[in-house]
């Protein structure tokens, strides 16, 4: 008789049985790798995805409760990585973004129109289900199982799991609906059903096992970020959850609800309030159910450095701690380093916190506050302009570092920072990454593709902490001596390129601030 699926991961975490743990792999890796490529849409992170949400299975076997719907759970925190993973991805220079997108776009194309308007978003609006709607969408349409046999995962009849499905579905159409695509609940579970699963790399379920069974002992530096990222998300929606049930038995126990305000996120403000708190890649399920507002004022939380949540599928995004520059580059879509000021505007030492929920508009409406602030706006001009121009100084010292393979990575490696890796990347990424206060430019001349590990230790830190004493420039020192020692140099220049520059707006005037 077949183990169901609890059965197994029972025997795993009792016995350490490695013919019980492939099993689960082999049930349900196809269900993993496809919830990690609807939103990452790139092969190489859907495995990794996959692998690291089979390592925190295997680490958190013993304390899964008998009544877990694995492929729910799996499902869920495949979610989690693949938003994590998503956050670094954000950060990709925009000429990697279009090659890359436009090599996929190139590729047949399987899905049907519904589905390929639907897949972006649907890890975004399955995290808005409750774990009960959740389960029975993931058994229903994920897995293929009929009502019956719904009802007997989620331990209620047949009936009352076709209530539950009828309900989850509905609340998917209207959350599609706000977003300007109206389907019927038939067709989006037709497209689900029929699109939601594919199949993993045939190798992928064999090297899975092998490093999961040692509970990522064995894993990658990338995968282990991807694990640290993910349980990170886990352990805050955990915690929201034990604070609403806590909040629900002081009410119950006649408690006022001034402090429960204050506690949960059962309010606009309190919504707002708790993205502010965690505005990483943690926060993109708040950004989507928060009620439209542009929230912008002086910093509340000058301990965070510089710290913003990556754009959510509709264009809202959330930032603390940022320098007005960088809210300029945000407002008109270029990096700050590409962003003039006035001569005579001071920029004091003021950094701010910026919340836009809107529905549409977001950089628009970021823009005209701007404006309304500070009484600036702000156009492309080209203007003569010191900048640095990344060259190759030394050909075989570079060739040292051609890539591996793998796909394309970019992350800080432990926080304060120790390093800042890059994985089969273009030397594009590199001048990006190497603007501290002046444009980079690439003149490398080659479209090969390289990894990098900048041993950067504190300094990093140190320069993005304003109050730590360390300068741009002395940060630009550090990062030009580990640039040569990998072959590159940064030629300093004028030459004229096309800057944002600000200006004093036509009849501007100033407001106060407000909330």
């Amino acid at each position: 008789m077949t183990s169901n699926d609890m059965e197994l991961v029972r025997e795993y975490a009792r016995l350490h049985s490695e013919e019980a743990f492939a099993t689960l792999v082999s049930r349900h890796v196809n269900l993993v790798y496809s919830v990690a490529l609807h939103q990452l849409r790139d092969v190489s992170l859907a495995e990794e995805v996959a692998q690291g949400v089979f390592i925190i299975l295997a680490r958190k076997a013993g304390s899964l409760g008998p009544k877990t719907v694995l492929s729910a759970w799996l499902c869920r925190t495949a979610q989690y990585a693949a938003a994590n993973v998503s956050k670094a991805e954000r950060r990709r220079k925009n000429r990697e973004q279009e090659t890359y997108m436009q090599s996929f776009l190139n590729q047949p194309e399987p899905e049907s129109s519904t589905w390929s308007d639907i897949a972006p978003l649907l890890n975004i609006a399955m995290a808005e289900l409750g774990e009960k709607d959740h389960s029975a969408i993931v058994l229903r349409f994920f897995e293929g199982k009929d009502l019956k046999q719904v009802g007997a995962a989620l331990g209620v009849s047949e009936n009352a799991a076709g209530t539950r499905v009828s309900r989850a579905v509905e609340r998917l159409r209207k959350f599609f609906v706000r977003r300007g695509m109206t389907l019927s609940a038939a067709v989006i579970g037709g497209a689900i059903s029929a699109n939601a699963v594919q199949a993993a790399p045939l190798a992928l379920a064999k090297s899975v096992t092998a490093i999961a069974i040692t509970e990522g002992a064995t894993a990658s530096g990338s995968t282990l970020t991807v694990i640290k990222g993910a349980l990170k998300i886990m352990a805050w929606t955990k915690a929201k959850t034990a604070i609403v049930i806590g909040a629900g038995i002081l009410l119950a126990a006649g408690t006022t609800t001034v402090v429960i305000k204050k506690a949960i996120p059962s309010t606009p403000a309190a919504i707002y309030e708790a993205i502010f708190e965690h505005p990483t890649s943690e926060s993109m399920n708040l950004l989507e159910i928060a009620p439209p507002t542009l929230i912008f004022r002086p910093t509340q939380f000058p301990q965070k450095i510089g710290r913003g949540s990556p754009e959510t599928a509709t264009g809202k995004f959330a930032a603390v701690n940022f320098p007005l520059a960088s809210l300029f580059g945000i407002a008109y879509g270029v990096k700050d380093a590409y962003v003039v000021f006035p001569d005579n505007f001071n920029l004091g030492n003021t950094d701010y916190d910026i919340l836009i929920t809107l529905p549409d508009h977001q950089k628009e409406a970021l823009q005209e506050e701007l404006k309304k602030r500070f009484g600036l706006t702000a156009h492309a001009k080209t203007r003569e302009t010191d900048v640095l121009l990344l060259k190759v100084a030394d050909p075989a010292r570079l060739q040292l570092h051609r890539t591996k393979g793998g796909g394309y990575r970019d992350y800080a490696g432990g926080w304060p920072v120790q390093k800042q890796i890059f994985k089969n990347v273009g030397l594009a990424v590199i001048a990006d990454f190497a603007e501290v206060g002046k444009p980079v430019l690439d003149r490398t001349g080659t479209k090969k593709h390289y990894d990098f590990d900048f041993p950067l230790a504190e300094q990093k830190q140190k320069w993005l902490t304003t109050d730590a004493g360390m300068s741009a420039s002395a940060y630009q020192s550090v990062l030009t001596e580990q640039l040569n020692q990998a072959g590159l140099e940064l030629v300093p220049t004028n030459m004229p390129i096309k800057m944002l520059v600000v200006e004093k707006a036509p009849q501007a005037t100033m407001t106060n601030w407000i909330r």
